[in-house]
């Protein structure tokens, strides 16, 4: 449930070279405003990984009327968007990433671009490990894993995307002192991710009290699947990694 988990219908995988995504792309069939976007504004912002990354991640935001963003940062799942736009509206010079494979939450988010005038978002539509592979080393100041799929049956915790490879990936571009945020309710997915990031070794969990881990953070927007969790009964648990110096 990346995201948010909206979607209930499953089309066949499109065949990919990669190996984190599992699941459905597809929920309900789009129409009206959403299809417009999924046809007219995705081309328009979707990152090209058919050419080479460009060393300086400002010229991904040609439309930016200044110099472009000064800051770098990426959203993994963004399921219907609440969060990315929010972080986008409030942070106008630093530039977003945002990875959504689900139509249908991209398509939210695309609604979201198009209310908000936001210039600072580029998207990808497919696995996020496309997309830590194709960026330079040491390019973003934070990735964001929020409320991802937590695959709760033990034949399937390999599914999960926080993994020492992963892990690797998120190290490599993220720049000296960047973050690695991820937010779950899902108490066996947290202690799993503390127990990998632990393992992986080149992370610093930043918690200094209880507060730093049961408190959203600074400027956090919460989504609809976070609300829904906390009705329920799963309280939401925030952790934050610095890269750790060399």
């Amino acid at each position: 449930m990346t995201g948010g988990g909206e979607d209930t219908t499953e089309e066949p995988r499109r065949s990919r070279s990669t190996e984190s995504f599992y699941g459905r792309r597809k929920g309900p069939p789009l129409h009206g405003r959403k299809a417009q976007f999924m046809d007219d504004m995705l081309p328009k912002l979707a990152l090209d990984l058919n050419e080479p990354a460009p060393a300086n991640l400002a010229d991904l935001f040609p439309d930016k009327n200044d110099a472009g963003p000064t800051a770098f940062k990426m959203e993994i799942g963004f399921g219907g968007g609440e969060h990315l736009a929010g972080q986008a509206k409030g942070e106008p010079d630093t530039g977003f990433i945002g990875i959504e494979p689900f139509i249908n939450g991209m398509a939210k988010m695309l609604g979201k671009i198009t209310d908000d005038d936001l210039t600072n978002v580029r998207l990808h539509d497919d696995d996020a490990v496309q997309v830590l592979d194709w960026l330079p080393e040491a390019s973003l100041d934070r990735v964001d894993l929020l409320y991802p799929d937590p695959w709760p049956k033990v034949r399937h915790w390999k599914r999960r995307f926080v993994g020492q490879a992963n892990l690797e990936r998120i190290h490599r571009v993220l720049k000296p002192g960047g973050y690695f945020r991820f937010a779950s309710d899902i108490d066996t997915y947290i202690n799993w991710t503390l127990q990998h990031v632990n393992r992986h070794g080149k992370f610093q969990w930043q918690a200094e009290t209880a507060a730093d881990w049961n408190e959203p953070w600074e400027g956090w927007t919460r989504t609809r699947y976070e609300a829904k969790a906390i009705r329920e009964g799963r309280p939401p648990c925030y952790l934050v990694f610095a890269k750790a110096q060399d």
